[in-house]
């Protein structure tokens, strides 16, 4: 059966429904479904999604979506469709810059706002040493002492493990579950399911509908799709395979593929961890 609606894992998709200015009222949502609710959301600013690094050198930090409430505390929603080395430490270094970014010249006396980096993944990290935490969705990471007590709250880490959510239509309780129903599995939707009548979902579903798409913009989904499908299926055949070999060629592969659909330098380098000149020489 014909797709009604958009991929949300594709790059198009999850811009669409979340990363546009008439999108604003869905991330707040999103975000206030996820987040303390200490931390509401009134209002965001969309902010520049690339980042320089200190030097031309510097290796450049580009975020899905980056953004700013009211109170000035920074978020980056960072959507990571395939499995690939060194994830965690992307996401750390990629913490940095909105840290950085709050230092202000002369006298400052270092009270930063706080920094909140939310990955939606569409895979697990299979890393975990206990079944809970390998068959949770949801994992929060604060800077933490030894004996677990929180050393510094402004900075936090949301990891959405989405193949780990299996909870059905009837099982929803919460606002997040019932956005991450729809994230998981918008793409398979006919109709709108009825817990999803109110204002903020109809308006999802109306940014997400192909049938509105102009076709320009259906071309740029298809584009986006492809590349979804094309990546997604070298990496996880790459890691499936469990050899360091295989990861390598999956990752060179991959960027074989995305220079092959004309994909930015910096977008290559940011899904496989590749250098340019690496890049370059394929």
């Amino acid at each position: 059966m014909k797709a009604k609606y958009v991929n949300p894992f594709t790059d198009f998709g999850f811009k669409k429904i979340f990363g546009e200015e008439a999108s604003k009222p869905l991330l707040i949502d999103f975000l206030n479904a996820l987040l303390p609710q200490t931390s509401k959301i009134v209002d965001l600013n969309f902010k520049n999604t690339e980042h320089l690094g200190q030097t031309d050198a510097d290796r450049k930090a580009i975020y899905d979506i980056y953004c700013e409430n009211e109170k000035g505390e920074k978020f980056i929603v960072e959507l990571q469709k395939a499995k690939q080395n060194y994830f965690k430490e992307r996401t750390i270094y990629y913490s940095t810059f909105p840290i950085r970014e709050q230092a202000e010249k002369g006298d400052w006396n270092y009270n930063l706002k706080a920094v909140y980096c939310i990955g939606i993944l569409d895979f697990t990290f299979d890393d975990y040493e206990n079944e809970p935490e390998r068959s949770g969705v949801v994992h929060t990471i604060k800077l933490k002492n030894q004996n677990g007590k929180i050393f510094y709250n402004k900075l936090t880490y949301i990891y959405l493990e989405m193949p780990n959510f299996k909870q059905t239509e009837d099982e929803l309780n919460t606002r997040l579950d019932k956005w991450l129903y729809f994230i998981k599995h918008l793409e398979d939707f006919q109709t709108i399911p009825t817990i999803f009548k109110d204002e903020v979902f109809i308006q999802a579903f109306e940014k997400a509908e192909l049938a509105k798409f102009g076709q320009a913009e259906l071309d740029n989904y298809e584009n986006s799709l492809k590349t979804y499908r094309d990546l997604k299926g070298v990496i996880d055949t790459a890691f499936g395979e469990g050899k360091v070999e295989g990861k390598i060629e999956g990752k060179i592969e991959m960027a074989r593929l995305m220079k092959s659909d004309k994909e930015p330098i910096d977008k290559i380098m940011k899904y496989t961890g590749l250098s340019k000149d690496e890049i370059d020489k394929l």
